[in-house]
């Protein structure tokens, strides 16, 4: 199943992020996921760390949670990344770093496909939204952090939280090709995921 269809590149509306970090923005109850960078050689590039939403979301931040604890996010590539938009990863199946990663973005996770959990939570900067095909109910275990506002998703992708922690780390994931979608080559993945709750 297709899970790379987040949105055409071309609606990218979205203003230029800056780089000093997410004013206003403060860490909630939690679990918050953890999420140490590294470049596609393994040098470590920082981490980020992303406040989840179970009140808005209690089955995608189960899910999330519970893919993390098992190590199934360990060594996953972001796959595609759009500058002035947003950094996508999670693919357990295809994109695991130093594999054929090829197919990243076209899979998910054993465990079954989610129904949507929609909010009134606006996407903004740092927004952490799950990835889907064009059947709302269908996100398993990709999701994205915008770079920058994209309000246009709003009630259509499910929001999972907010980034917290790691705005610099963040925002320095290898950009992709803007003509092929945003795919990365030798992407950035993330070494290590954990939860902290």
């Amino acid at each position: 199943m297709l899970r790379n269809l987040l949105v055409p590149a071309m609606v990218l509306a979205a203003g230029a992020a800056s780089a000093e970090g997410l004013p206003g923005v403060t860490d909630g109850p939690g679990p918050n996921l953890v999420i140490e960078v590294a470049d596609a050689s393994g040098t470590p590039k920082g981490t980020i760390t992303l406040d989840l939403y179970a009140d808005k979301a209690p089955n995608h931040v189960a899910r999330l949670v519970e893919l993390a604890k098992s190590g199934a996010y360990d060594g996953v590539v972001f796959h595609r990344v759009i500058d002035g938009f947003m950094a996508q990863t999670g693919d357990v199946q295809h994109g695991k770093q130093g594999g054929d990663t090829a197919m990243a973005g076209m899979g998910g996770s054993e465990l079954p496909d989610l129904a949507a959990e929609f909010s009134d939570v606006s996407f903004q900067q740092g927004t952490v939204g799950m990835a889907r095909s064009q059947d709302p109910n269908s996100a398993n275990s990709q999701f994205f952090i915008d770079l920058a506002p994209a309000p246009f998703l709003d009630g259509q992708y499910t929001v999972v939280g907010q980034l917290v922690d790691g705005w610099d780390v963040l925002n320095a994931v290898k950009k992709g090709d803007a003509a092929a979608n945003g795919s990365v080559e030798a992407p950035d993945y993330m070494l290590k995921v954990t939860v902290a709750e």
